[in-house]
This record gives C-alpha cells, structure tokens and sequence, in this order.
C-alpha cells in the first residue's frame, strides 16, 4: 500500500507542475568549476580530486568558488534494478568516495545528467528514473546537479524539470538544480519555482563571437533573475586559449554583472598569472555576488558601445563601458550623471539620445558619449540643455520626480557624485576626479567597470 501511494504522490507532483525545490539554497549566484569546457569526456576520479586540490591551493575556495562538478561521461549503465553505474574504469572507488574526498576540502560536490533516455554523450540519462537516481544522488553526497536536456525527443520541459525537482525534494538531501535546456522553451518564465538556475542559451565556445553572442543575449531578461533564481549564460571560458586577456576581462565582468553563475571550465593546474588575475578578482566576485541578487541592465546601446548598470546593496552601484568593436575607443563619462542612474529604472534600454539641433551626435554630458575627434564638440564646451535632446529632470531621466518617489523608482534614494567614491574595478583603485567627467580609453573587445562605493 505504502509503495502504492508514493507511486501516487509522485506522479500528482509532476502532473500539478507544484515546484518542489530547495528555496535556501543558491542566494548568491553559485560558483565553482565543471569539468566539460576543458576536458569534455575525458574525467576520472583522479582528475576531480585534482580540481578539489587545485581549487583550494589556488586561492580560489578563498574567493567564493566552492562546487566541484563533474558533467558527463562519469556514467556508463544500469544495472538490473536499474541503478545508475558508474564508470569503475575512470571512477575506480566509486562516486561516493569522490564526493567525500571533495567535501573533505570544505568544498562540495556536483554531478550530472540528463531529462532524456540518454545524455549529449549517449550515456544513460535520467529519464523514467528521476526518483531512483534522487536517492542516488542524495546517496553519494551531491549538492548540485546539472540536468542537460539531450534525449529528451517530445518530452515537455517545464514538466520533465518540475519532476526531477520534486524527485531531489523527496530525497531529502538540499541540492542546488541546475537546469540545462538551452533556453529552449524559455525556461526563464517558469523555472524560478523548479530550480535554481537555468541555461538561457545554448553552449558557449572559447571565442569572442560566442562569449559576446551569448551576453547579448540576456539584455532582457533581468527582470526574472534573483535569490535563489538565476539566469544562466553557460560556463565560463576564461584561461582555455581562445580569447585574449582582454577579452577573457571582459568575459569575466560580464558575467559579473549579469549575477550570473561563476563556474570556471580551466585547468586549475596549470592556470597562467594572467588567468588567475581574471577568476581571482575578488572585487569583481563581489559584484557578482552581491546580496540584493540584481541583474545588470543595458542603460544606453550604442551598438558596439554600451553601459550596463548593476543595482547592488546599500544603495551602490556597478557600471561597466562596454567595447564589443575591433577598434580603441575614446569616450567621455560623466560620473555625476552616472551617480543618480539605477539599474533597470525610467530611461534604461534605448540608443543614445539624438543630437540637438544643428549638433553632432553623441553629446558629451551624456555617459559615456564619443570623445573629441569622434563627432563630437571638445570637453569643455558642455552639455546640452533640456530640451536640446537630453530629457529633463521629470521626463524620464534620472533625477527626475517620477511615479512612486524620486528618480520615478518606488523607495529609492536619490543619490549624487558627492555621496560616491568611485572604484576601478580591474586597476583596483579610486578615482580622482578633477572634474565630474573625463574622457576614458576603452581597447577594442575590452570593458572598464567601476563601482559607486557609499561614502
């Protein structure tokens, strides 16, 4: 009778579509590594317990990044009662003693599978054993699980995932859920309540035009991320050869600014200076990682040039100039006007303003408009007035007395330059600014980000 009616309670849960998941867990964006992006296919007990050191003797466990997940390939069959097996000749003492040598580092441990009948890589996939491999897991010792959506063939999403998360509540054991079905079904409307993170995108290449591809991607799709719910833009890339320092920097900001999910795909062994200076940015990680949980938003597109603005707690803020083209940029940056912006409020999204009458576009005054010699008038001439393209204080900008208070954003102080240190993220110093704006040097495929710090 009792087998009957978990049989019953099983099937109602992922049939209702009622989430089932662990609502503490993943308050911050996870960070750690995976095996794929460098190794692929290509992992064994020993690998994974070399990460584990790595991880630590690095400096990174220090940093924040504190999952060790192994993706595809551990797996190699059923057997009769159909358990899921391990791979004995890669996984010698099985997945268990792996899990313990990891959380022996302080660390925790992550695995993999698939909502499908197979893996990407034809191994066995977890569908039709959603519950089974739960307890397995919760057995072994995981703590997170990437669940790719290979094999899945007329499977619907929201359900197959829905079930699984109900399968990791039953088990008992808190395990963050990582759903990987490549934005697909735009899991972004209705995994907040299945797991914890969610891939927005398919996968990522260790390229420039996949990496900024992928980042263009999310522009809109801030408003769903937070606490406990995050949008996922895929692994990062950083130190596996095909992007430059610059561009790996960049990478890196990037998904800091998203609040996105931080897992390294690197050898951790053999990690240059250069790499370890990007993933070690403890300044940056703290972007990411900040507790109001928000996600940047595109405050002006200027095709190959943007700003991105992040919200973060106590009422600071991060900003990141953004040059997506092959050429070195000059531009000017207003920081007063930077200072009374916020993430996602009235005037966030559009293109540059339009140039006044009789003007040159650009504007200097505006943040981060084209230097001298670029269209626009010398500094030093200043800023058009309202009415001369650039809204006033009540129309939009900030500044402005917009619904629900100040600025036009419920609750929100408004906030000027003199409230403000300002924070150079990757030459990690203050700024000294002589006067409220100044013309910034931006290389091509490069980023500078600053944080507003409270006085």
């Amino acid at each position: 009778m009792r087998k009957y009616l978990l049989i019953f309670v099983a099937v109602f849960l992922s049939l209702s579509g009622t989430a089932q998941k662990f609502d503490q867990l993943a308050k911050t964006p996870p960070m750690g590594w995976n095996s794929w992006n460098k190794f692929h296919c290509d992992v064994s007990e020993a690998l994974i317990m070399q990460a584990a050191d790595a991880l630590v003797s690095t400096g990174m466990k220090d940093a924040g990044y504190e999952y060790i997940v192994i993706d595809d390939c551990w797996q190699i069959s059923r057997d009769d009662n159909g358990e899921i097996v391990a791979d004995k000749d890669r996984f010698p003492h099985g997945m268990k003693y792996v899990a313990d040598y990891v959380h022996s580092k302080g660390l925790k441990f992550g695995i993999y599978s698939s909502a499908g009948t197979v893996t990407c890589q034809r191994r066995p996939g977890g569908f039709g054993h959603e519950y089974q491999d739960a307890r397995t897991y919760a057995s072994y010792g995981v703590d997170y699980l990437k669940y790719d959506w290979c094999g899945s063939t007329t499977q619907d999403a929201k359900s197959s995932y829905t079930n699984m998360s109900s399968a990791l509540k039953a088990a008992g054991r808190p395990i963050v859920f990582s759903i990987c079905e490549w934005g697909a079904n735009k899991p972004w409307e209705w995994a907040a309540n299945v797991g914890h993170l969610w891939r927005t995108t398919g996968d990522i290449s260790d390229n420039w035009n996949s990496m900024i591809d992928i980042f263009n991607k999310q522009k809109d799709l801030s408003r769903y991320a937070g606490p406990g719910k995050w949008n996922d833009p895929d692994m990062l890339e950083v130190g596996n050869g095909g992007m430059t320092t610059d561009e790996y920097r960049t990478h890196f900001s990037l998904w800091c600014m998203l609040a996105s999910p931080l897992m390294a795909g690197n050898d951790l062994q053999k990690m240059t200076p250069e790499t370890k200076s990007v993933l070690l940015n403890k300044e940056m990680i703290a972007i990411d990682q900040d507790s109001l949980g928000r996600q940047a938003t595109c405050y002006r597109d200027n095709g190959n040039y943007q700003i991105w603005v992040k919200t973060l707690s106590n009422n600071e803020k991060a900003v990141c100039l953004l040059n997506t083209s092959d050429e070195k940029k000059s531009v000017l940056v207003d920081f007063s006007l930077l200072a009374t912006i916020r993430g996602g409020g009235r005037g966030f999204g559009g293109p540059m303003p339009a140039a006044p009458a009789g003007g040159a576009p650009g504007m200097p005054g505006m943040p981060g408009a084209p230097a001298a010699g670029q269209g626009v008038p010398p500094a030093g001439q200043g800023a058009p007035a309202a009415g001369q393209g650039v809204p006033a204080a009540g129309q939009g900008m900030p500044g402005g007395m917009g619904p629900g208070g100040p600025g036009g954003q419920r609750g929100f102080t408004p906030m000027t330059l003199e409230n403000y240190k300002i924070r150079d993220i990757w030459d990690h110093k203050d700024l000294v600014l002589k006067e409220t704006s100044m013309y910034v040097e931006l290389l091509p495929h490069s980023v500078k980000v600053y944080r507003f710090v409270r006085k």
